[in-house]
């Protein structure tokens, strides 16, 4: 895949880079990235000479069919891990486990803390849940990551991307072993995704919104809804009128039985 999709994106997108040289060229490591397309998961990994492990939900792997088979192919050639979000607290726990599984492989993980793509190029608040804890529990740098742009190349709902350049800042990794087996604290891991997010913010130029993003998509659908509403009620008023109004043209034109 490096030599197919990533050699591809490098060819058409041009993406450039800043902080190559902060990604160590072997040992563990945590890639904390901001998260504003789908495409964020394929320009990383592209840029690097190392294979990035991402998480992935796993029914992108266990889909019937020729374009089942061939879609589990894809996703694990581009080092995406499926995760069963089944259970009580299923998506959280096995992003965890198989995070630190790759981090003491020795490998690159990637996470993005925000949970979710940003709805509208803001930065978010990070969730403090999979990434602390898997950094205090492995011990690994975390190294922040700001995607620039990639929103531009593939907006959300959008399928044929634009020739648009992006860019990727990476910054000096980041050392948490002062909190080295605190990964249960719940104030230690605030305060651990909260310096991530901060570095995040000054690498990519965001505004940064302290609410989750799965929040604000929320108000935003229910937002979305409540104005389809208020659309439909105006309709059916305006109908309601336009009837009442030709009723009463009729009734005035019908003849006075007197």
């Amino acid at each position: 895949m490096k030599f197919t999709v990533g050699g591809s994106l490098k060819l058409a997108f041009r993406p450039w880079v800043d902080g190559l040289e902060n990604v160590p060229a072997e040992g563990p490591a945590i890639l904390a990235s901001n998260h504003l397309s789908f495409s964020d998961s394929f320009f990383l990994p592209a840029v690097l000479d190392r294979k990035v492990t991402f998480i992935a939900k796993a029914e992108y792997f266990t889909s019937p069919g020729v374009k089942g088979r061939l879609t589990a192919a894809f996703f694990k050639g581009v080092g995406q891990l499926p995760v069963d979000r089944s259970g009580a607290r299923g998506a959280g726990e096995a992003a965890i486990r198989s995070g630190i599984e790759v981090v003491e492989r020795g490998e690159l993980f990637g996470i993005y803390p925000e949970g979710t793509r940003s709805p509208d190029g803001r930065l978010y608040r990070g969730k403090p849940g999979g990434l602390a804890r898997v950094a205090l529990a492995t011990g690994a740098p975390v190294i922040p990551v700001a995607m620039i742009d990639t929103e531009k190349v593939q907006p959300p709902g959008k399928v044929v991307p634009k020739l648009i350049r992006p860019g990727i800042r990476i910054g000096r990794p980041l050392d948490f072993s002062r909190y080295q087996g605190m990964e249960h604290d719940r104030f230690v891991l605030r305060a651990v995704t909260d310096e991530v997010m901060y570095k995040i913010m000054q690498l990519s130029g965001q505004e940064y919104v302290d609410i989750y993003a799965t929040a604000m998509k929320r108000q935003l659908a229910e937002a979305a809804k409540a104005d389809k509403e208020a659309e439909k009620a105006e309709k059916e008023a305006e109908r309601a009128e336009k009837k009442a109004q030709r009723e009463e043209a009729a009734e005035q034109r019908r003849p006075d039985p007197r």
